[in-house]
């Protein structure tokens, strides 16, 4: 029943959405410098689609961002990760503008958000929603400065729109936020693939690359293949906007069998709900070994992507003996620009030289149903539908390393991964974690719950696993200020938190005895206090701070300065 509705809710979706007209001259740009982007919407992410456009700020930090249009601040969030310092205004016109990775809020939201953070004492907010009369803006206001917190990669502003009511994001270009463009995408790679048994291309029944050849005004042309049975494409592309050298992702994609239209998708809108299957989308096997993001020109049976339109055969290709095809593939940036390959294929049957061998490793996992497996200490347990299809995996445990496959398989759901702890002694357990092995010189500490003799995780993602142990405590260094001395030209304090374990778990510091707000630059791991929180008394004044990691190994640090 849930998967019923789940698939109505799709079409109804699409349904919506396939000829809506967005309104174009009702907002204006976020920032009052030229528009450049660092990256499009819809572009292909690890895990998901991008769900706005970043917007490039000059390399600079605290550029007034305006409100859109006339509206409310309906919420307010920061996060260490993600978008970091955001803020959400809900129009009247039934869209909600996203304002992301800020470095402040404008003074009264500022207030108004510190006051909340001092209340809970933690620089982490949650979601925030003032009463919709609290905050109203009007368009060109100033609601915030440009930064680079959360998961940010350098300074910019992450921006969307949403539809108020269902949450699914819009590509703003629809809006009217464009910027100049007249590149036509470029094609990196075609791939093919048989997708039958009996599939055979150029005498293999193997994918492999197609070489292609640029000839000019956007045509490229493959060399012929030789084909029977059932195959597919898939395309490497990017595209390219005038004023910056970003690779950005492609608005549409299309393929065209003998003129016939197989396959089309856009990235016009989505919901964040199915943004994960984007895995399906590319060829994730292609993607973990080579981290190249090729897209399929066909849809398997279990991507539920609402932006596919008009699909023949799902996409899929039936080449018959003795036919000769003409494909191609088109794609096209926001503005129409275009870039199309054509693949010439004789349909031809071949005895086949090079045969791809099926999978039949140890552990059969059968995707509607609960899987566990134990094997020396270590139980794997996938609950039904974690994979998208039935699969075979491989599981071993050597010299306490747990290989579970590889991270070649794209999986929908958590799994829980379990090691038996009663060899160790308590003292032993307290600074061991679970951590991820793949590569092995940088352990990733994975979440890690403790209940007597077992430690057990839960992950998204297959491959090689262990427990550890991080008896090194955290290391803490101030930065541009010693103990007792005078700093009253200093409008913050700076302080550098490293662990080489475990890694840093959480920190509170307090000035002259009282809880203080640190935020924390995670990609710097520089913490920073503003003096303008609170008003100073006095000229005398302690500031201590305390970092624990993540399996409770703890740094204390006190030192005494002065300022008026």
């Amino acid at each position: 029943m849930k998967k019923i509705l789940f698939t109505l809710s799709f079409l109804f979706f699409f349904l919506c959405y396939s000829q809506k007209k967005y309104p174009k001259d009702s907002y204006i740009n976020p920032l009052d410098i030229p528009i450049v982007l660092s990256a499009t919407f819809g572009e292909l992410r690890s895990n998901h689609f991008h769900a706005g456009i970043d917007i490039k700020t000059q390399g600079k930090q605290g550029l007034n961002v305006f409100a859109v249009a006339d509206g409310y601040v309906s919420r307010i969030k920061v996060q260490q990760y993600g978008y970091g310092k955001a803020i959400y205004i809900t129009h009247s016109n039934g869209y909600t503008s996203v304002y992301g990775h800020l470095k402040k809020f404008a003074d009264s939201i500022e207030r108004y958000v510190k006051n909340i953070q001092y209340k809970k004492k933690n620089y982490q907010t949650g979601n925030i929603f003032p009463k919709k009369n609290q905050f109203k803006v009007k368009k060109g206001q100033v609601i915030a400065f440009s930064g680079d917190t959360g998961g940010s990669s350098g300074p910019h502003l992450h921006f969307e729109i949403r539809d108020t009511k269902t949450e699914h994001v819009i590509n703003p270009m629809h809006f009217g936020i464009t910027t100049p463009d007249t590149k036509a995408p470029t094609f990196n790679a075609l791939h093919v693939y048989p997708l039958g048994y009996n599939a055979r291309i150029n005498k293999q029944h193997n994918s492999f690359k197609v070489p292609i050849k640029y000839i000019g005004k956007g045509i490229y042309k493959a060399d012929r293949i030789s084909a029977s049975g059932i195959i597919g494409f898939g395309v490497n592309v990017f595209d390219k906007l005038n004023r910056a050298p970003n690779r950005n992702g492609i608005y549409s994609l299309e393929m065209l069998v003998n003129g016939k239209k197989y396959y089309y998708h856009d990235v016009a809108t989505f919901s964040f709900a199915e943004s994960k299957y984007l895995n399906l989308l590319i060829d994730y096997e292609y993607y973990k070994k080579y981290r190249s993001k090729v897209q399929r020109t066909y849809k398997t049976e279990a991507n539920k992507l609402s932006i596919y339109k008009d699909l023949l055969n799902n996409g899929k290709i039936n080449i018959i003996e003795g036919l000769n095809y003409n494909v191609e593939i088109i794609a096209k940036d926001f503005n129409g620009n275009k870039s199309t390959i054509k693949i010439p294929i004789v349909g031809k049957e071949i005895n086949t030289l090079f045969q791809k061998q099926l999978d039949t490793t140890g552990y059969k996992i059968v995707a509607k149903k609960f899987e566990k497996f134990t094997k020396n200490n270590v139980t794997i347990a996938f609950p039904k539908n974690t994979f998208y299809e039935d699969v075979y995996i491989d599981f071993e445990v050597e010299k306490g390393i747990a290989k579970i496959h590889n991270p070649t398989i794209p999986i929908d759901r958590t799994y829980t991964l379990t090691f038996n702890v009663s060899k160790y002694t308590e003292a032993q357990k307290e600074q061991m974690y679970i951590a991820n092995v793949d590569y092995p010189k940088y352990p990733r500490y994975q979440n890690t719950r403790k209940r007597d003799s077992i430690f057990y995780t839960t992950t998204k993602t297959l491959g090689n696993y262990t427990l550890k142990s991080d008896k090194i405590k955290p290391n803490i260094k101030f930065l541009y200020f010693k103990d007792k001395q005078w700093i009253s030209s200093l409008k913050t304090l700076k302080v550098k938190i490293t662990d080489i374990g475990s890694g840093i778990h959480n920190w509170r510091a307090t000035l002259d005895g009282k809880w203080v707000l640190m935020e924390f630059n995670h990609k710097k791991g520089v913490l920073t206090y503003n003096f303008n929180d609170k008003k100073l008394v006095g000229s005398k004044h302690i500031f201590k701070i305390v970092v624990s990691d993540n399996v409770g190994n703890t740094t204390e640090r006190s030192i005494t300065f002065f300022k008026k």
